[in-house]
């Protein structure tokens, strides 16, 4: 098992006096189920787990009434060793977007107060992944609200294949004091981070793709099984999507490399098929992204906080929300590039997709500005209380749209800005600049 942020959220929940039942929700294979189940072992007398994919007749477990004491006999007669012991027991129960009673169950459990209930699922909140829409009804309907606990779980992010990859508390913190101090990086360090940047690049936070490089150090065997994920991606689309929405769902999802390839990478419905028009396609694109599969970074009206208030809703770039599955989906010998240090590939787009990765993995909402002048910031996000553009260059090339809004101060209300590159930490006048790897350090308050 690797370090996950999500055990330092179960410690809390655990501690918290009169806690809610918790759902765990992300994309397939990010982790949920190991995460969860290592941490019950660790912390509970007795453990009950129910996967609702793999033993789909425990759903009659809550087919009838759904009082606890009911459930509860009924678990302990149909699954060998479930042994329910009021305050020692967690129940946890996966795939729960399978069984919407159960997760109905969840008011009755928070209410009874005896049993701790943890789920976990992939496509909770997606709109329509039943096989018919009156079982999407049902879904939506069996939602306890007020009486669940839900948090997001990524796939590992910057932080986690640092601690992977033997990366201590203390040079996160040295890091942390380098960035506040705005001095340069000690060479050593500054060079194995690099390191670790690159190959995250092409790796990504998979935790399956992880063991397979650091237990094979094999990037053919990575990529294989980025590619497999990506695969069962598609499958599950087909399995679980309404039916008249399944060959869009998948059209949309095969058109992102596409639509990063492009100069202007804002996502363009045109690019699917000519004949694509948003009012088909906007639900499709909608149902990939509540799944945990990709991310959308809005265009803004102006450069102001907040970010989202000022958000254009029908303007946006979309990111795979992992960048190792966005490499693995080029063409071959993309990822050997990337660990030569090129990270200049489809016109900027992997570079990026990999800040992308590191600040939605933190839990930021994307935004960026554009102006048809042909003005553009990669990014804007809320930085010590103020708008701040931050700029990728993958090396020291100059920010003309940076250069422009800085010197315009008063017009864009924008007076400071980070750029983001493969050189130290330094300052030039109102910039800051900073190595890429040190992104997941600007933890500010999110717009």
């Amino acid at each position: 098992m690797y370090r996950r942020k999500i055990e330092t959220t179960l410690l809390e929940w655990k501690a918290k006096k009169g806690h809610k039942p918790l759902i765990i929700k992300g994309c397939r294979q990010c982790g949920k189920t190991s995460s969860v189940l290592d941490f019950v072992r660790k912390h509970y007398a007795n453990v009950i787990y129910i996967d609702f994919h793999e033993h789909r007749e425990y759903k009659a477990f809550f087919s009838g009434a759904l009082d606890v004491d009911t459930l509860t006999l009924n678990i302990s007669a149909g699954i060998s060793g479930a042994k329910f012991v009021p305050h020692s027991t967690c129940l946890v129960l996966d795939e729960l977007q399978d069984c919407p009673h159960a997760r109905a169950a969840l008011k009755f459990f928070k209410l009874d107060g005896r049993y701790d209930v943890i789920g976990t699922g992939s496509l909770l909140g997606v709109n329509g992944y039943t096989i018919s829409e009156e079982q999407a009804d049902e879904a939506t309907a069996s939602i306890p609200v007020g009486f669940e606990q839900i948090v997001t779980m990524y796939p590992m992010d910057f932080v986690e294949w640092l601690w992977a990859n033997g990366i201590e508390p203390q040079h996160i913190e040295y890091l942390r004091k380098c960035l506040n101090d705005e001095t340069p990086v000690n060479e050593a360090i500054h060079q194995r981070m690099r390191q670790l940047l690159l190959r995250y690049a092409v790796v990504g936070g998979m935790p399956e793709v992880v063991s397979a490089f650091l237990e094979t150090n094999d990037m053919s065997e990575v990529l294989n099984v980025q590619r497999n994920i990506v695969e069962n991606y598609k499958a599950y689309m087909l399995k679980y999507a309404l039916q008249e929405d399944k060959p869009r769902i998948r059209e949309c999802f095969e058109s992102i490399p596409t639509q990063l390839a492009k100069a202007n990478k804002k996502f363009q419905y045109s690019i699917i098929k000519k004949s694509a028009r948003s009012r088909d396609y906007m639900g499709c694109l909608q149902w990939i992204e509540d799944a945990g599969i990709i991310r959308r970074c809005f265009n803004t009206s102006i450069t102001e906080l907040p970010l989202s208030g000022n958000a254009i809703a029908d303007c946006f770039k979309v990111y795979m929300a992992d960048i190792g599955l966005l490499v693995s989906m080029l063409e071959d010998g993309t990822a050997w590039s990337i660990m030569q240090g090129d990270l200049h590939g489809y016109k900027g787009a992997i570079f990026e997709n990999l800040v992308a990765d590191i600040l939605g993995k933190m839990g930021r909402r994307l935004f960026y500005f554009h102006k048809d002048s042909g003005l553009e910031l990669d990014f804007l996000i809320r930085h010590r209380g103020e708008c701040c553009p931050v700029e990728c260059k993958a090396n020291t090339g100059n920010a003309k749209s940076l250069q422009t809004v800085l010197k315009n101060a008063n017009h864009y209300h924008v007076f400071q800005a980070i750029k983001l590159g493969d050189y130290n930490v330094g300052r030039n006048g109102a910039v800051l600049t900073l190595p890429t790897y040190m992104a997941f350090l600007l933890t500010d308050s999110h717009a």
